[in-house]
């Protein structure tokens, strides 16, 4: 049973929908449950004992009666004390929204690094409701060694859990660490990661753009690992592509953090591709929610191009009026290919902002700068003489000023393009 309040008191990004549990609905699914009913209720504020009214709790309770559920799946986050009194008046397990994302990202996390990013947050979760959670709160007895009033068994299972976090925390920022090494090493290639709401086409547009298979479903939180494939970039040369786990609205603080290694990716990105569901009819509040999360992780002031994507599930007249009001973004559909070559156009352009479009003549035997130019830039052509020759080169403009001292002649194209014409603006000599 699928139950929501809406607080019309507060921003809620719900009370404009027609089916205010739709994502809800697809995240059960995305648990494995099956929705056998729904219930919405506006509220100025939340019940302090039920979250729900106890009008709404008693017509709750009839309605699971009569759908035989299981289980009764909240919209919201409860209170501990909130969900035991709903489970004492329902007879059923009740979950909060929390809880529920938690649950799925414990059953798609594959490799190591992502479960132990999920048992984090797990903990971090169960940590303050661990009173709740457990009943056998019968001091232990005394004995040798344990003279005096004894220890609660609830205290003894907050000291697992914290040690256990402690010892999380520890590995994952070791991990980190380790990824941030990763990351760096590629500062000869330009990295370019896929950021977005969960099950916009990030991982279909992945595969499209660079002939991958990685898993692609219709499902939230299909996948949750960094996946990097290269991506030959046409009018540019290779690039590295990312695909990193999806946000979602109110995305439990606990993944945000625990996951920080997952996401170095995003955070190392020479450029964002935000992709979002434009076929979603809540796709503002989504955009919306996905720069919040990138916020929380420090990226905001990335260069970030926004992709509309599945515009093919929608009429033409939805289309414009989305780009009215994101004038910057690209259309696109993954799945029938439509808009991608707009897409690697833009991105191309986007990524020669900050770069120089260079032609560097040098001696045929100044091994030391053509290395140089190999490692920090994209060679074009070369153009050998007798004992000259001229490079032509794109070069990111943070490397150009270390260029002194090589006894190279550089000329900077006005328009960019490879025709031997442009203005001398270095001419280096040997000391």
């Amino acid at each position: 049973m699928l139950v929501g309040v809406v607080l019309t008191d507060r921003a809620d990004a719900r009370a404009a929908l027609d089916d205010p549990l739709e994502e809800l609905a697809g995240l059960a699914e995305s648990a494995g449950a099956d929705v056998a009913g729904r219930i919405v209720q506006r509220r100025a504020q939340p019940d302090v004992t039920f979250y729900l009214g106890k009008g709404k709790v008693d017509e709750l309770r009839q309605l699971v009666v009569s759908e035989e559920a299981d289980v009764a799946l909240f919209d919201n986050d409860l209170s501990p004390g909130q969900k035991r009194n709903l489970e004492k008046e329902l007879k059923v397990k009740v979950l909060d929204r929390t809880e529920l994302i938690l649950d799925i990202f414990a059953t798609r996390a594959r490799t190591h690094e992502a479960r132990l990013a999920v048992e984090l947050a797990q903990l971090e979760y169960a940590l303050p409701r661990l009173k709740r959670m457990w009943t056998h709160l019968s001091r232990i007895k005394k004995g040798i060694g344990m003279r005096g009033p004894g220890e609660k068994q609830i205290e003894e299972d907050r000291r697992i859990v914290e040690r256990r976090i402690r010892d999380l925390r520890e590995e994952l920022h070791t991990i980190e660490r380790r990824r941030e090494r990763q990351v760096a090493s590629r500062h000869d290639r330009l990295t370019i990661s896929l950021v977005g709401y969960t099950n916009a086409g990030k991982s279909t547009l992945l595969n499209k753009l660079t002939g991958s298979d990685v898993l692609a479903m219709d499902r939230l939180f299909a996948t949750l690992d960094t996946r990097t494939r290269r991506w030959q970039l046409p009018g540019w040369g290779p690039v590295l592509l990312s695909d990193t786990v999806g946000f979602i609205r109110d995305l439990p603080h606990q993944l945000i953090a625990s996951f920080k290694a997952t996401l170095e990716e995003t955070r190392q990105a020479d450029l964002l591709l935000h992709v979002a569901d434009a076929s979603s009819p809540d796709v503002v509040h989504q955009i919306a929610s996905v720069y919040s999360v990138l916020e929380e992780l420090h990226v905001e002031a990335k260069r970030t191009l926004l992709v509309l994507n599945k515009v093919d599930a929608i009429d033409e007249g939805a289309v414009h009026r989305l780009l009215d009001r994101f004038p910057n973004a690209v259309a696109i559909s993954a799945r029938s290919g439509y808009g991608l070559d707009r897409l690697a156009a833009v991105v191309s352009e986007s990524l020669t902002d900050g770069f120089l479009d260079l032609d560097i003549e040098t001696s045929v035997d100044n091994g030391k700068l053509l290395a140089y130019l190999a490692s920090h830039g994209e060679i074009r052509s070369k153009r050998f003489g007798d004992e000259r020759v001229v490079i032509h080169c794109r070069m990111p403009a943070e490397h150009f000023g270390r260029m002194d001292k090589t006894g190279a002649v550089i000329r900077q194209h006005a328009n960019g393009s490879a025709n031997g014409n442009g203005q001398v603006v270095r001419q280096a000599v040997n000391e």
